[in-house]
Order: structure tokens, then C-alpha cells, then sequence
């Protein structure tokens, strides 16, 4: 060796401090963050609407692609939970399944602070 190594890079540390919420100030588990328009808060948004989950599961030579009918539940990260009231089933849908949804009706769409119907 010639005594060279590779350092760890150093990055500049972030001196603002962060505001805190006081103290009994409990902030709704509805509330979304506005910047973001992950599908995961589409979804929130539009929850209790009827719509189409398209799903694709690659592996499987039974359930390549699917169609899942019924009404929004709920919605996180990593999931999508879907109940059909003509059947009474509920379907937990893994989020990198989902191709695409389809609405019935409008959706609520917020972006850029402000709320819009499309």
C-alpha cells in the first residue's frame, strides 16, 4: 500500500433548528403533508370512493393481472386496503402491485398547497 485511503466524505450540518409543536398540540392523523402527492395520500384523499385497483403480479402464472372492484378503505405506504360491499370481501393490496387505479367518480387531488377536484 502507499498509504493513501479513502476518506469519508463530510457533509454540511444543518445549524436551523427545527420547530416543535407545543405541548398538548396533537395534529390530526387525516392531516397530509401538502407538498407531497405520493399515491399513498391520492388515495387518502379519495377514501371511502369506489374505484378499480389494476395489479399486476408478475411471478404468479394464476393472478399475472388482476382487477380488484370496490371502495377505499385505507391507504399507507406500503398497501391499499379495498372492501366490495356486493360481496362483502375485503382485499389488502401490496402498494408495488398496484398498476393503476381507476375512479368512479371524481377525485380529490391537493398539490402545491391547494385543493382541486379533477
Amino acid at each position: 500500500m502507499n498509504g493513501n485511503y479513502y476518506q469519508n466524505p463530510t457533509f454540511p450540518t444543518n445549524t436551523t433548528p427545527i420547530p416543535t409543536s407545543p405541548p398538548g398540540n396533537i395534529s390530526s392523523v387525516s392531516t397530509l403533508p401538502m407538498e407531497q402527492s405520493y399515491i399513498e395520500n391520492i388515495l387518502r384523499l379519495n377514501k371511502g370512493k369506489r374505484v378499480n385497483a389494476f395489479v399486476s403480479y408478475p411471478d404468479s402464472s394464476e393472478w399475472q393481472n388482476k382487477i380488484y372492484s370496490g371502495i377505499i378503505e385505507e391507504a399507507g405506504r406500503d398497501h391499499l386496503i379495498i372492501s366490495d360491499p356486493t360481496t362483502g370481501n375485503w382485499y389488502l393490496i401490496r402498494m408495488i402491485y398496484l398498476d393503476y387505479v381507476e375512479f368512479m367518480e371524481r377525485i380529490n387531488y391537493s398539490h402545491s398547497y391547494s385543493e382541486k377536484n379533477f
